[in-house]
């Protein structure tokens, strides 16, 4: 989506300057939230003029949406990476993913949590570019992960009878609230339970009688 306001006098843009904005725009807001985050901060951590963030930018709201689409798509990369490893049965590669998720959190001090978890609870409801950027966010994470539960069900490895989509959302949503706890508690608790459980007892694998 483009979101930069219509072309003005002066010398055209540096493509690589809207890159660093939102480099630097990502990891503000993911360390100190999007209320917090200042036009000004951003500019000086990409050390660009602050006039130059108005050249790609029409608001704060059109930069957060594009922070929040760079994120999930660098996101939505590494899931889908886990869950397209053919070595692997597809509950194997979903167990791999939060494992992985769990190493990162556990380095990164239990701090931050995910980008689209954080923006949903403090921009969903005042913005509806933001509302709207999210819903299709969370909508391409819930079909990743559906089309790795479908194939685990067309293998016979769990219980046919849930619907795969219903089965991503809740998992989705699952693992989200454990990273909002593993935020207050400071440690991996949550998400090793979370994974426990949804591998475990929500969709035990059968095995051959």
């Amino acid at each position: 989506m483009n979101s930069g306001p219509s072309a003005r006098r002066g010398p055209k843009p540096k493509p690589d300057t809207r890159d660093n904005l939102i480099r630097a725009g990502l990891q503000a807001i993911h360390a100190d939230g999007f209320a917090a985050t200042g036009i000004q901060g951003i500019v000086e951590r990409a050390d660009v003029p602050k006039g130059s963030f108005y050249n790609h930018f029409a608001s704060k709201e059109a930069f957060g949406a594009e922070v929040l689409d760079a994120y999930s798509d660098l996101g939505l990369e590494r899931l889908r990476a886990f869950l397209a490893n053919s070595d692997l049965p597809p509950l194997a590669r979903l167990g791999a993913y939060f494992d992985d998720r769990i190493k990162a959190f556990t380095a990164g001090g239990y701090a931050r949590g995910c980008l689209l978890g954080n923006f949903s609870a403090e921009a969903a409801d005042h913005s509806p570019l933001i509302r709207e950027h999210l819903v299709q966010h969370w909508d391409a994470w819930t079909k990743a992960l559906e089309g790795c539960l479908a194939e685990a069900q067309g293998q016979g490895a769990i219980d046919g009878r849930l619907a795969p989509a219903s089965l991503a959302r809740f998992i989705l949503n699952s693992w989200e609230g454990a990273l909002l706890r593993m935020r207050v508690e400071k440690t991996g608790s949550a998400l090793i339970e979370c994974k426990s459980m949804i591998l475990e007892t929500l969709l035990p694998s059968r095995r051959p009688s």
